[in-house]
């Protein structure tokens, strides 16, 4: 927990836990986001700084006698008024930092802003605070069969437990922080009703950084040294204290054999090992990264020291930052006879095989999971790869220099799997597909005549990027599970 360190507030707790009815929060040091928190003392019953109507109603002032970068709190409200029209942005508490040198400063604890009530309704968290659970993923290959749905959104968006967080940035950080107090809004005692509000911890942020990820998410690939660490079947999970971390996934055993492959358009063998591979993370230059496999550690490393260096080397494993920079480009397919846009499927991918999909694209299908009555969108995944089906035009980001591009159209046009070189600045790529064949033209019509799993338009939209003439979208009754029923109108969809 370097760089961060806790105040203790015990002495100036007014109220238990018991105020958050059955939902109690924990005492002691906890770690939210991963930072440190001490929340109380030993007197579960004096555990929290609480304001209001049979709380404390005056000021509280507490002493610091220490320098921060960052000031940060954790606090909630306990009562709302926006559930009866009450407005947003109402003051709450006014923070009062005074420092060393007679500095003073004043900041406003608003509803909605900088705090917010527990429980909170959906859609309803603050603006200028976090919640004290951090972003995390759901499980990648199991899970409830009632979550069955979640699980493919793939993220979990945290949810405040007790608390929101908030950090104030102290525009003096050489100078030490002389006391901190907390000022409840309202009038006199008697007068006009006090927002009730609980003050749980102080944490001083030391570290030259924002506490918390303010940052993209970078992609880092992972090179595992020990022939036993990369051995399949794929099992790596990757963890951040202080961030988050997508699922992790194999890039291609061997990248460089990509372009001019005589599977050009038709996806790449599934490389079941656990090297090389790749994560995309988002977190603060002090947080740390870790690699386990099967539960076992592999190798961690401080994700500042990865980004600043771009390459940490650990006895079983190679980190390395491989993120260019990024564009985002429009690009347009064309039949290179006509010179009109046409519709096909396509991906993107660095040398490496990190893939960039198109805006409103998986870059990996179900997590390359397997799919079975799935209709994902208008993706498809084949092995190691994941096409999107476009109408000959998308957008969406693409990583400067060298990008393969992979678009292919059916049988009757020669698939297209080169490298292009999106320069700085870069905003249109055009790419050319060439007719082999014209069937139609000989009076022979193409089409899938057993399908299933599709609504009619994301058929349409596929059939046209394969360049089908028709698709035969069936019903079907699997025991309990009836699949495209709807779809069925008496006439045909074109």
């Amino acid at each position: 927990m370097s760089g961060y360190e806790p105040v203790t507030l015990a002495d100036y707790c007014n109220t238990g836990t018991g105020i958050y009815g059955e939902n109690k929060p924990k005492t002691g040091r906890q770690v939210f986001h991963g930072l440190p928190f001490e929340i109380g003392g030993a007197d579960s019953s004096r555990a929290l700084l609480g304001f209001g109507e049979g709380l404390a109603e005056e000021p509280v002032s507490i002493p610091i006698g220490k320098t921060a970068r960052n000031v940060i709190f954790a606090h909630a409200l306990l009562d709302s008024k926006l559930e009866q029209g009450g407005p947003v942005g109402r003051l709450i508490a006014t923070y009062v930092i005074r420092l060393t040198d007679g500095t003073r400063f004043e900041a406003p604890i608003r509803e909605r802003f900088e705090i917010a009530v527990i429980p909170v309704a959906w859609g309803m968290l603050p603006f200028a605070s976090l919640p004290d659970n951090n972003d995390s993923m759901q499980p990648r290959y199991e899970g409830r069969w009632d979550a069955a749905g979640n699980r493919q959104t793939e993220g979990v968006m945290g949810w405040p437990s007790h608390y929101y967080l908030w950090n104030w940035p102290n525009p003096n950080p050489e100078t030490a922080i002389e006391s901190i107090e907390i000022c409840p809004a309202g009038g006199p005692a008697g007068g006009p009703e006090r927002p009730r509000f609980v003050l749980a911890a102080i944490t001083l942020g030391h570290a030259d950084e924002e506490p918390f990820r303010r940052t993209a998410a970078l992609p880092l690939k992972l090179m595992l040294h020990r022939a036993e660490d990369a051995a399949g079947p794929f099992a790596l999970d990757v963890k951040v204290d202080r961030g988050v971390a997508a699922y992790p996934f194999a890039l291609p055993a061997e990248p460089g054999q990509f372009p001019g492959d005589a599977m050009s358009g038709w996806g790449e063998e599934q490389n079941a090992s656990n090297s090389p591979a790749y994560v995309e993370i988002a977190a603060t230059p002090s947080a740390t990264v870790s690699v386990e496999k099967g539960g076992e550690e592999l190798a961690s490393a401080q994700w500042g020291d990865i980004t600043r260096q771009g390459v940490v080397e650990t006895e079983r494993v190679r980190f390395e930052v491989v993120d260019t920079g990024r564009n985002w480009v429009h690009t347009t397919v064309l039949d290179d006879e006509t010179g009109r846009p046409v519709p096909c499927r396509i991906h993107f991918r660095t040398p490496d095989g990190i893939p960039y999909a198109p805006h409103g694209h998986h870059a990996h299908v179900n997590s390359n999971n397997g799919t079975w009555n799935f209709d994902v969108g208008g993706d498809l995944r084949l092995s190691q790869i994941t096409y999107a089906y476009t109408d000959g035009k998308c957008q969406g980001w693409l990583p400067r220099g060298e990008v393969i591009v992979d678009v292919a159209r059916g049988y009757e046009y020669e698939p297209l799997r080169e490298k292009v070189t999106i320069a700085p600045g870069q905003r249109e790529l055009t790419l050319r597909l060439k007719r082999k064949l014209h069937l139609n033209a000989e009076r022979y019509f193409s089409g899938d005549t057993h399908v299933h799993f599709l609504s009619s338009a994301g058929a349409l939209l596929e059939a046209s990027a394969e360049d089908l003439d028709v698709v035969n979208l069936l019903q079907s009754q699997w025991g309990s599970l009836f699949t495209s029923t709807e779809e069925f109108t008496g006439r045909p969809a074109v």
